[in-house]
């Protein structure tokens, strides 16, 4: 099947994903990394359960994603006045079949580079090259351009290419030159980790404070025997369109000098933020960015997955779960329609237009939107929730985002996986057909 070889641009979660589904599926592929060395990199992510039930299906269990990170059992938002907005348990807590883990990105990101080293063999990556352009054959086929790390140009060969290259993507710039620019809404992002005693159910996702300036912490291990787990914090603040991001580097290390000053109101007797971010061992610096959506991510036989096709806010905490839910759609449309240029339409259709959907919503404060709606009615302040917006009418909010984000209970609960185990591409005769 070396005729059918997939080309991989960009070595993250989701082009990881899309290798070991390849690999699952009987489909040859390559993958190319623009970094010389895959190192540990990052803070805490979200897993749905939605991933997590697609690891599973890919041989990574719950063993291993206790190795590198812990299971979800709560959800909550609180307001400044440090009393609950909203909460509801999370994962197998919740009901579902699968857990929602909370990870460190960068130990989960190894994890899934170990797997497909392990499955693929050394020669399935080569890192310290990065796809920089195509170009589409007359037999249907297409050629990616790949630089190396000395400057040099190679042409490779594959049937499809994938453009899993991230939020600055060579691969989405050539298909969509004319493009807007990425865009800031106006929030930055201060991340880090620090070891600290997790509170409420003691796997809890809290977000706290306003619309404008919050917290967000949550563990992403399991505590040690003295009680103390690392915790995963992201401090929030949202300026006015006059200040100048562009100065703000992609988790650009900085001194917590630069911003704690912002949050030292943040003490409650169940939390008391300032000392957490002063064990911080690192902070980091984010711009919250995104793109607007794009009418394909397809390009004949060059199509764009995760945050090469739809980079989005981080507030629905699901930028990571979607692309490893677009990977294994796109595995199953290459089972059901063959390794061709019809297998990447029919992900599109699927796809294209619903996340791009998903991904306004998070501009527009995914979950978070409660915030939003508790300082419109009331500022802020309130004695109880119940008064300010009734209970049924705060879980028919965060119902609508689960289910466009591709995660409600019962309805995740009662779908098939997205690929039928045992399920391959096969070659016959020349033609791909299902096995």
């Amino acid at each position: 099947m070396t005729q059918n070889r997939v080309l991989i641009a960009g070595g993250g979660i989701g082009g990881l994903a899309l290798a070991l589904t390849l690999h699952q599926i009987g489909v040859p592929c390559t993958l190319f990394e623009s970094i010389a060395e895959l190192r540990p990199l990052g803070v805490g992510i979200n897993l749905q359960p939605n991933a997590v039930r697609e690891l599973a299906a890919m041989g990574i269990g719950e063993a291993e994603m206790d190795a590198v990170g812990i299971a979800a059992k709560e959800w909550a938002l609180v307001g400044l006045n440090g009393k609950d907005i909203y909460s509801e348990p999370r994962g197998k807590s919740a009901g579902y079949h699968w857990h929602q883990y909370a990870v460190h990105r960068g130990r989960f990101h190894l994890l899934l580079y170990a797997h497909v080293l392990e499955r693929l063999g050394p020669d399935a990556v080569r890192l310290g090259q990065k796809v920089t352009g195509y170009t589409q054959q007359a037999d249907g086929s297409v050629v990616a351009h790949v630089t190396l790390n000395d400057g040099t140009v190679v042409d490779e060969h594959g049937a499809l290419l994938i453009g899993a290259d991230g939020i600055h993507s060579s691969v989405r710039a050539q298909m969509h030159p004319d493009q807007p620019p990425i865009r800031w809404g106006g929030t930055l992002m201060w991340r880090g980790t620090a070891r600290g005693v997790p509170i409420r159910t003691g796997s809890s996702f809290v977000g706290l404070g306003t619309h404008r300036h919050r917290v967000v912490i949550y563990p992403i291990s399991a505590p040690d025997e003295d009680g103390l787990a690392d915790i995963n914090w992201i401090a929030e603040q949202t300026y006015d369109a006059t200040h100048d991001w562009t100065k703000t580097g992609w988790f650009r290390p900085c001194e917590l000098a630069d911003f704690a000053h912002h949050f030292d109101g943040f003490v409650y007797d169940w939390l008391d933020l300032p000392a957490l971010l002063a064990r911080s061992d690192v902070a980091y610096e984010n711009p919250m960015i995104d793109r607007d959506p794009i009418p394909t991510w397809v390009d004949g036989p060059v199509a764009l997955i995760g945050d090469a096709a739809h980079p989005m806010y981080p507030t629905g905490s699901n930028g990571a779960s979607q692309a490893i839910v677009d990977a294994r759609t796109l595995g199953r449309c290459f089972i059901e329609h063959g390794v061709n240029a019809q297998a990447l339409a029919a992900f599109d259709a699927e796809l294209c237009g619903p996340v791009g959907q998903l991904a306004m919503r998070n501009r527009g404060a995914g979950p978070f939107g409660l915030l939003n709606l508790v300082d419109e009615r009331c500022g802020g302040t309130f004695d109880n929730i119940d008064d300010v917006i009734p209970e049924a009418e705060r879980r028919q909010f965060m119902l609508a985002y689960q289910t466009a984000a591709g995660f409600a209970r019962d309805a995740l609960n009662a779908a098939p996986p997205i690929i039928a185990e045992g399920a391959r591409v096969e070659e016959r005769q020349g033609h791909d057909t299902v096995a």
